[in-house]
């Protein structure tokens, strides 16, 4: 039957589908947000001292310079300033060896503040520095003027220190707690000497009750209270009372417990999350006038896009707790959770403890829905702030979050936030776009939707939609069946059979596959699962189907060399069969099998047989696949006649400017290894031929000579897509020189027990052979493992030198570049090639 929008839904800017919206993104890790009440303009402030303002939250500018120095915006002479935090941890130090590592600040304005020169009145920011996973420190520095600079004015919190003389590795910082701001605590009388239980009976760091000092939130409470929570992973989150005229803890001084039994520490403060070296950081509270409670957000998982990064959710009557969640599990975990002092990124047994408010999903774009691309979502959202806007009387939650197949990057996101019945509040399924919530109708609601149930897991498996109905009768239908109800104007009720009802709103917003807005509902249950839908375009089963016919007839690759995805599923629950004139070369579920060597190249028709609801049509397609090539030396790239491929089978390398996708760098040729080498300025690179590799067998060599050796800059690169490659990488803070790869879904580090000297030449190849690597440092296998990703999987993919999309440059020389197709180069082989370089 047709599914129909009614007129009504489409009468204002907001609700209509006239212009798309363009959104302007800014990258800050763990914003914390705050409005300028002077300008209105919305600013977050994060780690690595990033920083973007907005007028809007939708478009976003940056403001700051990151680690610059000396002229940091933020902080103006960096290390100058932040010298008595940086003398713990946080610059050229163990993790941070080389470089800096200023995390996650949280930025207030207190106008209780007394300035130096004796006014009121300040913008605070409680920054982290950190050189270990538990050896950190909380600082405070202020400024009059919201952008900046920021001067200096203490260090309040450290951990990760010892009851004895010791040392990290690459560090020269003695951790004994005497080096430290305790010393001065004790002496002056703030707290009650040293705690024993801060430390192992070997007098280590007990960070199994005690937290890693960074991630400060500010939390203004009632009364005008200031307190500041903190604290990641290993022993939990803390909260302590700050002067409001100094910024500075109120230290309890005594340990103790609290009415309902949780720790008070003389140092740290009273716990109010987590523990036990489970995954927990990014505490984030505030306090909500109009429900009298105060919501804790914090975030489980890990940062990265596969490490299942997630936002959590607690409230409570008071400022230091207890913290519960909907199903009234404590934030604190429980003494069954403890397995000993470390950390243990693996374990999962916390997934039912806390709301969830946000995990990975996409809004899987299916074949016949307008717009491009696979759909929207994100990975690993998290670290997230919370904003309560008076003067627009909205809420909305701020987070960083990672992308489906687009690896590490990230960018800021705002999700407008509503109440359930409960007063839980619960995010929007897309980011704000400016929509403010209105009256809606039955007929505004009933139809089809993308559905997302976030669950509770802690994972980094990707949640995609699936398609439920909203039917006429309040019954819903599909991938879940139960009912649905709108109360209140705009209220939502949907419960699902064999898993409860939820709560929300439903609410019209824009989305950004289809660059049109559309109905959604967000809703929370009693057990605190967050469930979204987002409705479907309206089209009869007729018209569908000639969409989906039409993608079909576009999208399916015209030749092939590797296995592809043949769908099975399409908009709106549409299913799709499929024959195969040739099922030996492709199968029915797309699998390739190319003819021999010497073979014609094969081509095979495949039929695809379309129904939704009693529609039925067929499409017929052609795909050409390409017979296996014979292997063999794909380029040589020796430089003794500038760039030219020496083989002979493909065209000679371009020079590009600081990045593999543009121009305007300068290549010039010096003494090398074997004759001529191309010399790299540290701000160019080279561009060798497409697709000079197309299988899963193959073998790199090259001769490196850098002239300075920089964290993950590549020597050899080559991309399927800007999250499907390889990189050949002289220095990594965790591999020393290694292999890198990502395959749109995991990672693969192939590392070494070294890091290959600057000034001198170094032989490195690489091979895989059917998943199998092995990578060879100067004749010699470093590294050798299986189930190494299928990168190159057509005959067009990206190879370079020296850059990348994303790294400092290679600075140095380069000779010798062979690139072998089909062919994985035994040992003995390799090590001619390092032997022999002449030959």
């Amino acid at each position: 039957m047709p599914l129909l929008i009614p007129g009504s839904a489409l009468g204002s800017a907001q609700t209509s589908n006239a212009e798309p919206i363009e959104f302007r993104n800014a990258s800050v890790h763990d914003p914390s947000i705050i409005k300028d009440p002077k300008t209105g303009t919305y600013y977050v402030f994060g780690s690595h001292i990033d920083g973007a303002k907005s007028t809007d939250l939708v478009n976003w500018d940056k403001f700051t310079n990151g680690y610059t120095t000396p002229n940091n915006k933020v902080y103006g002479d960096l290390s100058a300033n932040l010298a008595e935090s940086f003398e713990w941890a946080g610059e050229n130090d163990a993790d941070s060896k080389g470089g800096y590592a200023v995390w996650a600040p949280d930025i207030f304005w207190n106008k209780h503040y007394v300035n130096e020169d004796g006014t009121k009145g300040a913008y605070m920011i409680y920054y982290s520095v950190s050189s270990t996973y538990i050896r950190s420190a909380i600082g405070i520095a202020v400024s009059k003027s919201i952008e900046g600079p920021f001067k200096y004015v203490d260090t309040i919190m450290y951990s990760g220190f010892t009851d004895k003389e010791a040392y990290d590795r690459n560090s020269e910082v003695n951790k004994h707690w005497e080096n430290t701001n305790i010393e001065d605590l004790v002496e002056e009388g703030s707290i009650d000497g040293v705690n024993p239980d801060w430390f192992t009976e070997s007098g280590e760091y007990n960070n199994k009750i005690y937290t890693n000092a960074i991630d400060a939130n500010i939390l203004q409470a009632q009364n005008n209270k200031l307190y500041m929570t903190y604290g990641s992973w290993s022993g939990g989150t803390f909260i302590l009372e700050l002067d409001k005229k100094t910024g500075l803890p109120k230290y309890p001084g005594k340990d103790g417990k609290t009415k309902d039994g949780r720790l008070v520490d003389r140092y740290f403060g009273t716990k109010i999350a987590s523990g036990y070296g489970r995954s927990a950081e990014g505490t984030y509270a505030v306090y909500d006038k109009k429900t009298d409670y105060y919501y804790l957000y914090i975030t489980y998982g890990g940062l990265a896009s596969d490490g299942g990064y997630q936002m959590r959710q607690f409230r409570s009557k008071n400022p230091d707790g207890p913290y519960v969640d909907a199903k009234g599990n404590p934030a604190v975990f429980s003494e069954s959770f403890d397995i000993g002092v470390g950390n243990f990124p693996g374990n999962d047994d916390h997934k039912d403890i806390g709301n969830k408010m946000m995990g990975n999903f996409l809004f899987k774009r299916d074949l016949g829905e307008p717009g491009t691309g696979n759909g929207i979502g994100y990975l690993s959202p998290g670290h997230n702030s919370y904003l309560i806007d008076q003067e627009l009387g909205k809420e909305f939650i701020v987070t960083h979050a990672r992308f489906p197949e687009q690896g590490e990057m990230h960018e800021v996101r705002v999700h407008q936030t509503f109440k359930n019945k409960d007063d839980w509040p619960v995010p929007t399924p897309y980011r704000y776009a400016g929509e403010t919530i209105k009256k809606v109708s039955e007929a505004d609601v009933i139809g089809d939707y993308k559905y997302i149930n976030h669950g509770k897991e802690i994972t980094g498996e990707l949640t995609e939609s699936t398609w439920i109905t909203f039917n006429e009768d309040h019954t819903i239908s599909g991938a879940v069946t139960g009912t649905w109800e709108l109360y209140g104007n705009y209220r939502a009720k949907v419960t699902i059979d064999n898993e409860g009802t939820y709560d929300g709103v439903f609410i019209r917003q824009y989305d950004p596959v289809s660059q049109s807005w559309v109905m959604t509902f967000s809703a929370m249950s009693d057990e605190g699962i967050v469930v979204w839908g987002s409705h479907g375009e309206a089209s009869s089963d007729q018209e569908l189907v000639k969409a989906i016919k039409q993608e079909l007839s576009t999208s399916l690759p015209s030749t092939v060399i590797s296995s592809f995805t043949l769908p099975k599923v399409a908009a709106r629950g549409a299913q799709i069969t499929w024959e195969s004139s040739n099922p030996e070369i492709i199968s029915t579920e797309g699998v390739v099998t190319r003819p021999g060597y010497g073979s014609e190249d094969a081509v095979v028709d495949l039929t695809a047989t379309i129904k939704v609801g009693n529609t039925i049509e067929t499409i017929t397609v052609s795909v050409t696949v390409i017979a296996k090539a014979e292997g063999g030396l794909s380029a040589f790239y020796d430089f003794n006649d500038g760039l030219k491929d020496r083989s002979g089978n493909k065209g000679e390398a371009a020079v590009t400017g600081d990045r593999l996708n543009n121009t305007g760098g300068q290549i010039t040729f010096a003494d090398g290894k074997v004759g001529q080498a191309a010399k790299f300025n540290g701000s160019s690179g080279l561009r060798l031929a497409d697709g000079l590799i197309t299988g899963n067998t193959y073998t790199v060599s090259l001769w490196v000579k850098p002239d300075q050796i920089t964290e993950f800059t590549t020597a050899f690169f080559g991309a399927e897509t800007s999250n499907n490659w390889i990189s050949i990488v002289p220095k990594t803070s965790w591999g020393n020189t290694m292999v890198w790869s990502h395959n749109g879904d995991t990672w693969y580090d192939a590392v070494t027990d070294k890091t290959i000297p600057a000034g001198e030449w170094t032989h490195l190849a690489f091979t895989v052979n059917e998943g199998n690597a092995a990578f060879y440092i100067n004749g010699e296998a470093k590294y050798t493992g299986g189930s190494f990703p299928h990168v190159f999987t057509s005959l067009d993919a990206v190879f370079g030198l020296g850059v990348n999309y994303w790294d400092t440059p290679f600075k140095g020389l380069m000779d010798e570049v062979r690139v072998y197709d089909g062919v994985a180069l035994p040992a003995k082989e390799v090590q001619s090639l390092y032997k022999n370089p002449n030959e």
